[in-house]
């Protein structure tokens, strides 16, 4: 029986502003990447999201980013690969404070925005999130897609999960379609859905060129934001629970591959 993670991003309210329906999510998560005050949330946030991910089971992982509250860590920012290391670092050990306050541990990294974009293509910024993850802790699981970061884990020895986007269009290489090209997010939820199981179940995916490309899918990305997204992740469950798939915590995932 194929098993597989379902992560998505929580934590991402800030002050007064909430995003994100976090409490209906949970019910559907094994993992979630929590934000760590770069690019949205803040302490109270933080401590909350950790606290509910802890009374639902549901394993923890760091959502680090650029220093862009402004920009939601989206835009470009021409850091130094030591900046990258350290903010990296500084924001896992931020939420490190909480997890280890509910009694719990951060399990993986998961870059997010702008910042995830960039390690795919940046082999400098693979390698400062690499170094940030080796000084913190080496048996951290990095989250990621093919190219440099993916790259630069293997001839670490990090440990790594391929995570599965199904609303995103993929290229022939595996890497998914930049945004600023058209088509490169899928709004129909019977082929997003479609797709979730297909990546799971027959380990691939059909490119944008109409290609059946070879993928490795440890865990699926759901969405909470948006006004059907929350009915596609409970969808997207379910068929992938209908279709035999199992759901695990990542370290679950990861020893069943090993296996």
């Amino acid at each position: 029986m194929p098993v597989v993670d379902l992560v998505a991003d929580l934590g991402e309210s800030f002050g007064s502003y909430t995003m994100g329906n976090d409490d209906e999510l949970l019910k559907l998560l094994t993992s979630a990447n929590v934000a760590c005050g770069f690019h949205a949330g803040d302490p109270r946030v933080m401590d909350a999201t950790v606290r509910a991910c802890v009374e639902r089971g549901v394993g923890v992982g760091a959502h680090p980013s650029f220093p862009d509250l402004v920009g939601f860590g989206r835009r470009a920012m021409d850091l130094t690969p030591d900046e990258v290391r350290t903010d990296v670092l500084y924001q896992i050990g931020a939420l490190s404070a909480f997890t280890r306050a509910h009694g719990t541990r951060v399990g993986h990294l998961a870059p997010h925005g702008r910042l995830g974009n960039l390690v795919v293509t940046r082999r400098d910024y693979a390698e400062a999130v690499a170094d940030a993850v080796e000084a913190f802790d080496p048996s951290l699981v990095i989250l990621m897609q093919e190219g440099e970061m993916a790259a630069v884990a293997r001839e670490r020895g990090l440990r790594m999960a391929m995570v599965g986007i199904a609303d995103r269009a993929y290229e022939d290489d595996g890497t998914l379609v930049s945004r600023s090209e058209p088509g490169a997010v899928l709004h129909d939820p019977e082929e997003v859905t479609r797709r979730t199981v297909r990546m799971v179940t027959e380990g691939v995916v059909t490119s944008r060129s109409g290609a059946d490309i070879p993928v490795r899918t440890d865990c699926v990305q759901l969405h909470g934001d948006g006004p059907a997204a929350l009915e596609l992740a409970a969808r997207i469950r379910d068929e992938l629970r209908a279709a035999g798939v199992g759901l695990a915590p990542l370290d679950e995932v990861l020893g069943a591959r090993a296996a």
